[in-house]
């Protein structure tokens, strides 16, 4: 730890490890070549814009859920700049056009409104169309297909006479899937909405694909896609966020105290509440380097933050050594929906955001202070 420390990182940060970047973009580089689609990046899940130069070597472009991701895709990735919304503002949508390329609507309402003049823009038009073909269980925060959900057209929502104003049609329905999930959901999309298809310029796979995953069949991937171009002869899109950097990046922090109630507690300087709130909302129980489960090394401990929130927890985890004030402990496949969706809760500092290159040197990206915390209040 103190040799972290010597080196000008102080815990808590997170660290993202270009050679672990690297090994997934060649994937995605191999999916894109092969099956000749083209893969965008899902600024949700990962907006480190520092590495946008090397990202833009292998991707083509960035997706947005709004106009600052699509104003950060636009200026600082370049290429394609794909935007969709349940619903856009009008200021927003006047925004959206200096930047967005394809614009995707949710609803026949908002193509109506808006899609007119999006094409006499030069824009492209797409409509998210929901398949109703849930193939989650247990997540149903993160499923598009859940009863009720208000993401999407469904078939019987879906207005034929639009057809002409649309270049493409996208769906989003997986979250960290194989490609077996997949192929479930293009049965349904194409018995759903197949007839139109043939009339659509593109077709949005939307994200949730684990294409970097070690177990993901890239090959059955490969072969959908080939069979959907040639079929409907489309230009088909897939836009991963969480494959881009899978495994790729760490939270590395220091414990601050132990105690015992009932068991041993360990508490962190990084928050789950602040610095990676899946943990909380899905739940997501994330890896720590040199753990395992509760039970199965001789030293159980529980992990957890140091802000009032009670249910502030990481988890329970078990180590070959008790852990003890000042220890370093490392959080896995923390590049992904982390730094997007970290707060300032408490007063909490944000993490240092530090990049370590091909040779391994670590440098720092960017280090947040009290007016970062205070920049977001009045």
């Amino acid at each position: 730890m103190a040799g972290e420390k010597k080196a000008g990182f102080s815990t808590p940060y997170f660290l993202v490890d270009e050679n672990r970047l690297l090994h997934n973009l060649e994937i995605l580089k191999q999916v894109s070549q092969q099956a000749g689609c083209k893969i965008l990046l899902a600024q949700k899940a990962f907006s480190m814009f520092s590495v946008y130069p090397l990202l833009r070597k292998y991707l083509a472009g960035t997706t947005a859920s709004g106009l600052y991701e699509a104003r950060l895709g636009y200026e600082e990735f370049g290429k394609e700049t794909h935007v969709f919304s349940p619903a856009y503002t009008e200021e927003e949508f006047q925004g959206l056009l200096q930047y967005a390329d394809h614009m995707i609507f949710n609803s026949p309402k908002q193509v109506r409104k808006f899609a007119q003049r999006a094409k006499a823009a030069g824009k492209e038009v797409g409509l998210r169309i929901n398949p109703e073909c849930s193939t989650q269980e247990g997540h149903a925060i993160y499923d598009p297909c859940s009863p009720g959900s208000r993401l999407g057209t469904t078939l019987e929502n879906f207005e034929e006479e639009l057809v002409p104003m649309l270049d493409g049609l996208h769906f989003h329905t997986l979250c960290e899937q194989g490609a077996d999930a997949l192929e479930t959901t293009l049965q349904a999309v194409e018995e759903k909405f197949g007839k139109y298809l043939y009339r659509m310029k593109w077709l949005n796979l939307g994200g949730g694909h684990h294409i970097t995953r070690e177990d993901y069949d890239v090959s059955g991937l490969i072969a959908m896609i080939q069979r959907l171009r040639r079929k409907y002869e489309i230009e088909v899109y897939l836009e991963p966020g969480e494959a881009v950097v899978l495994n790729a990046g760490f939270l590395v922090s220091t414990v601050l105290e132990t105690m015992k109630n009932g068991m041993d507690i360990a508490i962190l300087d990084t928050s789950a509440a602040c610095h990676m709130p899946d943990v909380l909302e899905m739940p997501y129980r994330p890896p720590v380097k040199d753990s395992a489960m509760p039970g199965e090394k001789p030293y159980t401990v529980r992990l957890a933050g140091p802000t009032c929130l009670a249910g502030d927890v990481i988890g329970d985890y078990s180590f070959d050594q008790p852990l003890k004030e000042g220890d370093q402990v490392v959080l896995e496949d923390m590049a992904l929906y982390t730094m997007v969706k970290t707060n300032t809760f408490n007063g909490m500092p944000l993490p240092d955001l530090v990049w370590r290159d091909k040779k391994g040197v670590m440098s720092l990206v960017k280090r947040f202070a009290y007016e970062d915390f205070k920049g977001r209040l009045s």
